[in-house]
Protein backbone atom coordinates (compact mmCIF):
# COMPACT_ATOMS: atom_id res chain seq x y z
CA UNK A 1 0.00 0.00 0.00
CA UNK A 2 2.88 2.34 0.81
CA UNK A 3 4.38 1.58 -2.62
CA UNK A 4 1.15 2.61 -4.33
CA UNK A 5 0.91 5.78 -2.24
CA UNK A 6 4.48 6.71 -3.10
CA UNK A 7 3.87 6.03 -6.78
CA UNK A 8 0.69 8.12 -6.70
CA UNK A 9 2.50 10.99 -4.98
CA UNK A 10 5.23 10.80 -7.64
CA UNK A 11 2.64 11.04 -10.44
CA UNK A 12 1.05 14.07 -8.77
CA UNK A 13 4.42 15.82 -8.62
CA UNK A 14 5.12 15.07 -12.29
CA UNK A 15 1.66 16.36 -13.28
CA UNK A 16 2.10 19.58 -11.30
CA UNK A 17 5.51 20.14 -12.86
CA UNK A 18 4.15 19.66 -16.38
CA UNK A 19 1.19 21.93 -15.63
CA UNK A 20 3.50 24.71 -14.49
CA UNK A 21 5.60 24.37 -17.65
CA UNK A 22 2.53 24.35 -19.91
CA UNK A 23 1.19 27.45 -18.18
CA UNK A 24 4.54 29.18 -18.57
CA UNK A 25 4.79 28.40 -22.27
CA UNK A 26 1.10 28.96 -23.05
CA UNK A 27 1.28 32.72 -22.45
CA UNK A 28 3.56 34.07 -25.16
CA UNK A 29 3.91 37.67 -26.10
CA UNK A 30 0.57 39.07 -27.30
CA UNK A 31 0.40 39.43 -31.07
CA UNK A 32 -1.38 42.41 -32.59
CA UNK A 33 -4.71 41.31 -34.08
CA UNK A 34 -6.34 43.61 -36.60
CA UNK A 35 -9.68 44.92 -35.43
CA UNK A 36 -12.59 44.80 -37.85
CA UNK A 37 -15.31 47.27 -36.98
CA UNK A 38 -18.53 47.43 -39.00
CA UNK A 39 -20.42 49.72 -36.65
CA UNK A 40 -21.36 53.18 -37.92
CA UNK A 41 -21.67 54.82 -34.51
CA UNK A 42 -17.93 55.26 -34.06
CA UNK A 43 -17.17 56.38 -37.62
CA UNK A 44 -15.12 59.52 -37.13
CA UNK A 45 -15.00 60.68 -40.74
CA UNK A 46 -17.37 60.35 -43.69
CA UNK A 47 -14.84 58.06 -45.40
CA UNK A 48 -14.87 55.65 -42.45
CA UNK A 49 -18.66 55.79 -42.45
CA UNK A 50 -18.83 54.82 -46.13
CA UNK A 51 -16.19 52.10 -45.70
CA UNK A 52 -18.11 50.55 -42.81
CA UNK A 53 -21.32 50.58 -44.84
CA UNK A 54 -19.58 48.91 -47.79
CA UNK A 55 -18.11 46.25 -45.52
CA UNK A 56 -21.51 45.57 -43.96
CA UNK A 57 -23.11 45.25 -47.42
CA UNK A 58 -20.33 42.94 -48.57
CA UNK A 59 -20.79 40.63 -45.57
CA UNK A 60 -24.54 40.56 -46.19
CA UNK A 61 -24.06 39.66 -49.86
CA UNK A 62 -21.57 36.91 -48.97
CA UNK A 63 -24.04 35.39 -46.51
CA UNK A 64 -26.76 35.35 -49.20
CA UNK A 65 -24.46 34.16 -51.98
CA UNK A 66 -25.36 30.42 -51.67
CA UNK A 67 -29.04 31.25 -52.16
CA UNK A 68 -28.25 33.37 -55.20
CA UNK A 69 -26.08 30.60 -56.62
CA UNK A 70 -28.78 27.96 -56.19
CA UNK A 71 -31.84 29.96 -57.22
CA UNK A 72 -30.61 32.34 -59.93
CA UNK A 73 -28.24 30.15 -61.93
CA UNK A 74 -28.24 26.82 -63.75
CA UNK A 75 -27.31 24.96 -60.54
CA UNK A 76 -30.87 23.86 -59.76
CA UNK A 77 -31.46 22.06 -63.06
CA UNK A 78 -28.03 20.40 -63.05
CA UNK A 79 -28.14 19.03 -59.50
CA UNK A 80 -31.71 17.71 -59.92
CA UNK A 81 -30.80 15.92 -63.17
CA UNK A 82 -27.68 14.42 -61.61
CA UNK A 83 -29.78 13.18 -58.72
CA UNK A 84 -32.18 11.50 -61.16
CA UNK A 85 -29.24 9.84 -62.92
CA UNK A 86 -27.96 8.42 -59.64
CA UNK A 87 -31.39 7.09 -58.68
CA UNK A 88 -31.99 5.64 -62.15
CA UNK A 89 -28.70 3.76 -62.04
CA UNK A 90 -29.65 2.33 -58.64
CA UNK A 91 -26.22 2.91 -57.10
CA UNK A 92 -26.37 3.73 -53.41
CA UNK A 93 -23.16 5.63 -52.73
CA UNK A 94 -21.52 5.99 -56.14
CA UNK A 95 -20.92 8.68 -57.12
CA UNK A 96 -21.02 10.40 -53.71
CA UNK A 97 -23.21 13.44 -53.22
CA UNK A 98 -20.12 15.60 -52.73
CA UNK A 99 -18.91 14.66 -56.21
CA UNK A 100 -22.29 15.44 -57.77
CA UNK A 101 -22.49 18.81 -55.99
CA UNK A 102 -18.93 19.65 -57.06
CA UNK A 103 -19.68 18.71 -60.68
CA UNK A 104 -22.88 20.77 -60.62
CA UNK A 105 -21.01 23.71 -59.12
CA UNK A 106 -18.25 23.77 -61.73
CA UNK A 107 -20.71 23.25 -64.57
CA UNK A 108 -22.66 26.20 -63.19
CA UNK A 109 -19.51 28.35 -63.18
CA UNK A 110 -18.80 27.29 -66.77
CA UNK A 111 -22.32 28.02 -67.98
CA UNK A 112 -22.67 31.30 -66.08
CA UNK A 113 -19.20 32.63 -67.01
CA UNK A 114 -20.48 35.02 -69.74
CA UNK A 115 -23.12 36.39 -67.38
CA UNK A 116 -20.65 36.80 -64.51
CA UNK A 117 -18.15 38.52 -66.84
CA UNK A 118 -20.85 40.93 -67.97
CA UNK A 119 -21.78 41.73 -64.36
CA UNK A 120 -18.13 42.28 -63.47
CA UNK A 121 -17.53 44.52 -66.50
CA UNK A 122 -20.67 46.64 -66.31
CA UNK A 123 -21.37 46.76 -62.57
CA UNK A 124 -18.59 45.65 -60.24
CA UNK A 125 -15.55 47.29 -61.82
CA UNK A 126 -17.21 50.68 -62.52
CA UNK A 127 -18.55 50.72 -58.96
CA UNK A 128 -15.13 49.95 -57.47
CA UNK A 129 -13.62 52.71 -59.61
CA UNK A 130 -16.31 55.15 -58.36
CA UNK A 131 -17.62 55.71 -61.90
CA UNK A 132 -21.18 54.77 -60.94
CA UNK A 133 -23.10 54.80 -57.69
CA UNK A 134 -24.52 51.83 -55.81
CA UNK A 135 -27.98 51.99 -57.39
CA UNK A 136 -26.56 52.12 -60.90
CA UNK A 137 -24.31 49.17 -60.11
CA UNK A 138 -27.29 47.11 -58.89
CA UNK A 139 -29.29 47.98 -62.01
CA UNK A 140 -26.39 47.07 -64.29
CA UNK A 141 -25.84 43.79 -62.43
CA UNK A 142 -29.53 42.88 -62.66
CA UNK A 143 -29.70 43.21 -66.46
CA UNK A 144 -27.54 40.21 -67.51
CA UNK A 145 -28.88 37.91 -64.77
CA UNK A 146 -32.45 38.90 -65.67
CA UNK A 147 -31.73 38.23 -69.34
CA UNK A 148 -30.36 34.78 -68.51
CA UNK A 149 -33.31 33.82 -66.32
CA UNK A 150 -35.95 35.09 -68.74
CA UNK A 151 -34.38 33.08 -71.57
CA UNK A 152 -34.91 29.88 -69.54
CA UNK A 153 -38.30 30.82 -68.05
CA UNK A 154 -41.56 29.59 -69.51
CA UNK A 155 -44.01 32.30 -70.47
CA UNK A 156 -46.77 30.49 -68.58
CA UNK A 157 -44.78 30.54 -65.32
CA UNK A 158 -43.86 34.20 -65.74
CA UNK A 159 -47.48 35.08 -66.46
CA UNK A 160 -48.54 33.25 -63.29
CA UNK A 161 -46.43 35.41 -60.99
CA UNK A 162 -47.32 38.57 -62.89
CA UNK A 163 -50.99 37.84 -62.28
CA UNK A 164 -50.47 36.90 -58.62
CA UNK A 165 -48.47 40.07 -57.91
CA UNK A 166 -51.27 42.17 -59.50
CA UNK A 167 -48.66 44.41 -61.07
CA UNK A 168 -49.53 46.78 -63.89
CA UNK A 169 -48.42 44.82 -66.95
CA UNK A 170 -48.85 47.71 -69.39
CA UNK A 171 -45.37 49.07 -68.65
CA UNK A 172 -43.69 45.70 -68.09
CA UNK A 173 -41.07 44.82 -70.68
CA UNK A 174 -38.24 42.35 -70.87
CA UNK A 175 -35.76 44.90 -69.50
CA UNK A 176 -37.75 46.00 -66.47
CA UNK A 177 -39.46 42.87 -65.14
CA UNK A 178 -38.90 42.92 -61.35
CA UNK A 179 -36.50 40.28 -60.09
CA UNK A 180 -38.89 39.20 -57.34
CA UNK A 181 -41.18 38.01 -60.14
CA UNK A 182 -38.52 36.58 -62.44
CA UNK A 183 -36.76 34.47 -59.78
CA UNK A 184 -39.69 32.24 -58.65
CA UNK A 185 -40.87 31.85 -62.26
CA UNK A 186 -37.35 30.83 -63.25
CA UNK A 187 -37.12 28.31 -60.39
CA UNK A 188 -40.33 26.44 -61.21
CA UNK A 189 -39.41 26.45 -64.91
CA UNK A 190 -36.04 24.92 -64.08
CA UNK A 191 -37.68 22.26 -61.90
CA UNK A 192 -40.11 21.38 -64.69
CA UNK A 193 -37.28 21.08 -67.21
CA UNK A 194 -35.17 19.00 -64.80
CA UNK A 195 -38.05 16.59 -64.11
CA UNK A 196 -38.68 16.21 -67.85
CA UNK A 197 -35.02 15.33 -68.42
CA UNK A 198 -35.12 12.95 -65.45
CA UNK A 199 -38.13 11.13 -66.92
CA UNK A 200 -36.32 10.61 -70.21
CA UNK A 201 -33.25 9.34 -68.37
CA UNK A 202 -35.31 6.83 -66.40
CA UNK A 203 -36.85 5.13 -69.46
CA UNK A 204 -33.91 2.92 -70.64
CA UNK A 205 -33.02 1.89 -67.10
CA UNK A 206 -36.63 0.95 -66.31
CA UNK A 207 -36.69 -1.23 -69.44
CA UNK A 208 -33.59 -3.06 -68.21
CA UNK A 209 -35.20 -3.61 -64.79
CA UNK A 210 -38.39 -4.99 -66.40
CA UNK A 211 -36.48 -7.35 -68.70
CA UNK A 212 -34.28 -8.68 -65.89
CA UNK A 213 -37.26 -9.14 -63.54
CA UNK A 214 -39.21 -10.99 -66.24
CA UNK A 215 -36.28 -13.32 -66.99
CA UNK A 216 -35.76 -14.10 -63.30
CA UNK A 217 -39.45 -14.84 -62.77
CA UNK A 218 -39.56 -17.09 -65.82
CA UNK A 219 -36.57 -19.02 -64.44
CA UNK A 220 -38.26 -19.37 -61.05
CA UNK A 221 -35.65 -17.29 -59.18
CA UNK A 222 -38.10 -15.47 -56.95
CA UNK A 223 -35.66 -15.05 -54.05
CA UNK A 224 -32.99 -13.33 -56.13
CA UNK A 225 -33.43 -9.52 -56.11
CA UNK A 226 -33.62 -8.22 -59.70
CA UNK A 227 -31.62 -5.14 -58.71
CA UNK A 228 -28.50 -7.22 -58.11
CA UNK A 229 -28.64 -8.52 -61.69
CA UNK A 230 -29.84 -5.37 -63.45
CA UNK A 231 -27.30 -3.02 -61.85
CA UNK A 232 -24.26 -4.34 -63.80
CA UNK A 233 -26.25 -4.17 -67.06
CA UNK A 234 -27.31 -0.59 -66.35
CA UNK A 235 -23.73 0.40 -65.58
CA UNK A 236 -22.56 -1.35 -68.75
CA UNK A 237 -25.16 0.49 -70.83
CA UNK A 238 -24.26 3.84 -69.26
CA UNK A 239 -20.54 3.31 -69.92
CA UNK A 240 -21.01 2.00 -73.47
CA UNK A 241 -22.99 5.05 -74.58
CA UNK A 242 -20.56 7.36 -72.72
CA UNK A 243 -23.34 8.57 -70.48
CA UNK A 244 -21.44 11.27 -68.61
CA UNK A 245 -20.33 12.88 -71.88
CA UNK A 246 -23.84 12.89 -73.30
CA UNK A 247 -25.37 14.09 -70.04
CA UNK A 248 -22.96 16.98 -69.53
CA UNK A 249 -23.15 17.95 -73.19
CA UNK A 250 -26.94 18.04 -73.06
CA UNK A 251 -27.00 20.09 -69.87
CA UNK A 252 -24.48 22.64 -71.13
CA UNK A 253 -26.00 22.92 -74.62
CA UNK A 254 -29.42 23.35 -73.03
CA UNK A 255 -28.33 26.75 -71.71
CA UNK A 256 -26.44 27.92 -74.81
Amino acid sequence: MRKYKGFLFFLILIGAFLLINITAYAAPETLPIPKIDISIDNAGTPKNYVDNIKLLIMLTVISLLPSFLVMMTSFTRIIVVLGFVKNALGTQQAPPNQVLIGLALFLTVFIMAPTFNSINKDAVQPFLENKINQQQAMDNAAKPIRKFMLKETNDKDLELFLDISKIDKTNIKVDNVPLYIVIPAFIISELKTAFTIGFLIYIPFIIIDIVVASVLMSMGMFMLPPVMISLPFKLLLFVMVDGWYLLVKSLVMGFS
